[in-house]
């Protein structure tokens, strides 16, 4: 016999003999059986005859038990559901403590449940949240695909720094007590696994850069870390990056892609995980409630989500966005944390949050950066003075995309490598690409947790991935 799913039997019409298995979530009166199997948030009920039934049994179906049940798909008697299943037989495949078993049925804090992260999909936030985060993970594959980019897997373990922060995690096999030293008493990484000092990547882009020169269009989707010790609800160690580079693509180009990219992978999860989008959304409406009036969101999840999809994104220049900033009423009655004097300043999430949801009530892509505050890599602009990067604006997050046209002349690229005390021996591979063939390219950024929160409407970023890994914890 067939094993169904719960999400299938919910949707049968046929009345039939059926086979199912899954994890009890409650046991009413010796007699209903409340089963999951994850593939979706609700349970089917299972009709037990207690009288028919073994005590023993019967003992041991206690919540977060694993149990396989057979029995007749019938309408069912109650409320909330069209079928229910008459149980004719029932295994217990892992019994439950119901003494120690921590998920409950009941409200549990975000806090708890992560000390309790192998368990926590369970519940149906986390359940929902998880089957969300596969979803949009399949819609950046397909987008991808489907416009005709190579995926490229790109080193985890590398020798640069892409972003010139410093904040990597280092990779050695070097005796830690005792590691060999050169005559001036430095760690002589020369004796390292690799010959030389490797870190854990914080970025994939510039490999993929050398592959976007040969094969036009790549995209990397894979785990990047940061050892910066921040416990904020946005920071974690260990996250994953969604990066593409195109060969040939101006700025223009890389602000339309990241458009058409972002629209299209929301609106996947919006047509494909309506049941799991509507839960999260009333549960966000129910906190929204208990809030004082000023802390409300003027948005639900959905429409946020619809925001983005059904919005052309505003395009506007640094320069404009900080004259309307300077001369806006948050600012001039000093409302915001940190006030915009001048030029140059870097922007901070109330401040893009203003600009999306205040004063252009649309998604925005900022352009035209001061040189001073990106990365050595962006593309000068002839002013000499900004570059030729893009930021993606969102409401309820601000920045969720970054980007740029890359800076393709070898001798403007070796200036700025030297301005920040970048060693041209350390990427001479990145400059060869200006030697050989350089042309225009231009690619961005996406952190994946980053949009899993904003499609979720999860607040802290520890909630939309599976492990965690941030200062002080490296559970599980």
């Amino acid at each position: 016999m067939n094993s169904y799913t719960v999400a299938t039997l919910l949707k049968e019409t046929k009345l039939q003999e059926v086979h199912i298995k899954g994890w009890v979530r409650t046991f009413r009166a010796n007699r209903f059986v409340a089963l999951n199997d994850g593939s979706t948030l609700q349970n089917i009920q299972c009709v037990v005859d207690f009288e028919k039934t073994d005590e023993a049994l019967l003992k041991r179906i206690t919540t977060g038990a694993a149990v396989a049940i057979t029995g007749d798909l019938v309408e069912s008697q109650g409320k909330g559901q069209n079928v229910e299943i008459t149980v004719t037989k029932i295994e217990i495949l892992g019994d439950s403590d119901p003494e120690t078993y921590p998920i409950q049925p009941k409200k549990h804090s975000f806090e708890f449940l992560r000390e309790n992260a192998h368990l926590r999909t369970r519940t149906n936030t986390f359940s929902a949240v998880m089957r969300l985060r596969s979803a949009l993970s399949f819609a950046v594959h397909k987008y991808f695909n489907d416009n005709g980019f190579y995926y490229m897997h790109t080193p985890i373990i590398t020798g640069s720094d892409a972003e010139g922060a410093g904040e990597m995690f280092r990779v050695s096999t070097l005796d830690q007590k005792n590691p060999p030293l050169t005559e001036d008493g430095a760690i002589d990484h020369s004796k390292n696994f690799f010959g030389k000092d490797t870190n854990l990547t914080v970025s994939g882009q510039l490999e993929a850069e050398t592959y976007a020169m040969s094969l036009g269009k790549v995209y990397t989707f894979g785990p990047t870390f940061r050892a910066e010790n921040s416990n904020t609800s946005r920071h974690l160690a260990e996250f994953w990056m969604i990066e593409p580079e195109v060969a040939f693509m101006d700025l223009a180009g890389n602000m339309d892609l990241a458009e058409d990219f972002m629209k299209s992978v929301i609106s996947y999860v919006l047509e494909h995980n309506k049941e799991d989008l509507e839960f999260l959304d009333q549960r966000l409406l129910d906190e929204e409630k208990v809030k004082p009036q000023a802390e409300r969101s003027d948005l639900s999840l959905i429409e946020k989500l619809k925001f983005v999809t059904e919005n052309n994104f505003k395009r506007v220049s640094y320069t404009e966005a900080i004259d309307i900033l300077r001369n806006s009423k948050p600012n001039k009655k000093k409302k915001f944390n940190y006030i915009i004097e001048e030029w140059g300043a870097d922007l901070q999430s109330e401040h893009e949050r203003f600009l999306v949801e205040k004063h252009f009530k649309c998604p925005v892509i900022l352009f035209d950066y001061p040189a001073n505050i990106k990365a050595f890599y962006m593309r000068l602009n002839e002013d000499g003075k900004t570059v030729r990067a893009m930021d993606i604006l969102f409401p309820g997050i601000g920045e969720i995309v970054g980007g740029s046209q890359r800076e393709e002349r070898l001798e403007v690229l070796k200036e700025k490598m030297a301005v920040l005390d970048i060693p041209e021996e350390e990427l001479w591979w990145y400059l060869d690409l200006r030697k050989y063939g350089t042309a225009v390219h231009s690619g961005f950024g996406l952190g994946f947790e980053r949009l899993v929160m904003f499609a979720t409407g999860m607040t802290n970023i520890r909630d939309v991935i599976p492990y965690p890994r941030t200062p002080q914890n490296a559970e599980f």
